[in-house]
């Protein structure tokens, strides 16, 4: 029978951890493996708390990192711990601290994966708390789906249609560029082949990355969309309360584009954006159109684009 590690990153959200960790030994029964929960540094006594939470769930650990990695360094932590008797599993499944997995999700992902061979990695449809779906299988970025993305226009939409990074959410189980980590379940013979999550990134981009190696190595992500998982979202990020886009999104963005296609790619794929932003720009003024981008993000953009390489090769 082959096996599941189920990892789940915990930042200072101890209460909803547990939840899901409830959640997915729930979705494990019948499965052969564990759940590893790795408090990332939170220091404020989750790693205490969850530590005595768990301490009779069955095939439920708690591990501290000992760092704030990030995320993929977090999880990579509980990937590297493996199981519970120091065996690698079959399968390694990240779930979101705020992701709660219907009973048969994790079940769904894995039959997918065991009876299609040539995929590397399967993800579930993501809704939230009243059912609506989140987006979360997306294209790879590229030139032309930064300048798409920024100058919100139907016509130039409709024109780099194949382009778009966030598309109609499939209503059928299919081959995706990349997802969300939420909920995903991925083969540890591909990564083993290709290598875990890219630690230089800290948060975002890294799930894009990672799909992006598998890809490019032969092995396709998988949108399942009869595997269901409830998402909450940004709790541990913050990102529906930001006032300003942080500095990691816009490096983590700009590494991406330079590890993938070189320096001048993501050069142009800023210029791009830029550029996109310039045809919004136009459009408001003309349409009276509300503000779209977060205060100062052209500023940033800029400075995290050009200002920051410079003064790295200075």
């Amino acid at each position: 029978m082959s096996s599941v590690l189920c990892v789940i990153l915990n930042w200072r959200t101890a209460e909803m951890t547990l939840r899901a960790a409830q959640s997915a030994m729930t979705a494990m029964q019948g499965i052969d493996g564990a759940i590893t929960i790795v408090d990332n540094d939170s220091q404020d006594g989750s790693f205490e708390a969850m530590t005595e939470a768990a301490r009779d769930w069955p095939r439920v650990r708690v591990l501290q990192s000992g760092r704030n990695g990030g995320y993929g360094a977090g999880n990579n932590f509980g990937i590297h711990a493996g199981l519970p008797d120091g065996s690698k599993p079959d399968f390694v499944y990240i779930l979101n601290s705020d992701a709660f997995p219907a009973p048969d999700a994790i079940r769904a992902l894995k039959d997918y994966l065991e009876t299609h061979p040539d995929a590397g990695f399967a993800g579930s449809h993501i809704h939230g708390e009243a059912g609506e779906p989140h987006t979360t299988a997306f294209r790879f970025p590229s030139i032309a789906s930064e300048f798409e993305g920024a100058a919100k226009t139907g016509p130039i939409s409709r024109l780099l249609k194949n382009a778009i990074v966030a598309p109609d959410l499939p209503t059928v189980t299919t081959r995706v560029d990349w997802l969300a980590g939420a909920s995903v379940l991925m083969r540890r013979t591909v990564l083993d082949q290709i290598g875990l999550f890219d630690e230089t990134f800290f948060l975002y981009f890294e799930e894009t990355d990672l799909c992006h190696r598998a890809a490019r190595a032969g092995w396709p992500t998988v949108y399942v969309v009869e595997s269901r998982v409830m998402h909450i979202g940004s709790v541990s990020t913050g990102m529906k309360t930001w006032k300003r886009v942080p500095s990691y999104w816009f490096s983590s963005r700009r590494y991406y584009f330079e590890k993938n296609h070189g320096r001048v790619y993501a050069l142009c794929a800023t210029l791009a954006h830029v550029a996109g932003l310039g045809v919004y720009g136009l459009r408001r003024i003309l349409q009276r159109k509300p503000r779209q981008s977060p205060p100062h993000f052209f500023r940033d953009l800029v400075k995290h684009s050009w200002g920051t390489r410079l003064s790295q090769e200075s």
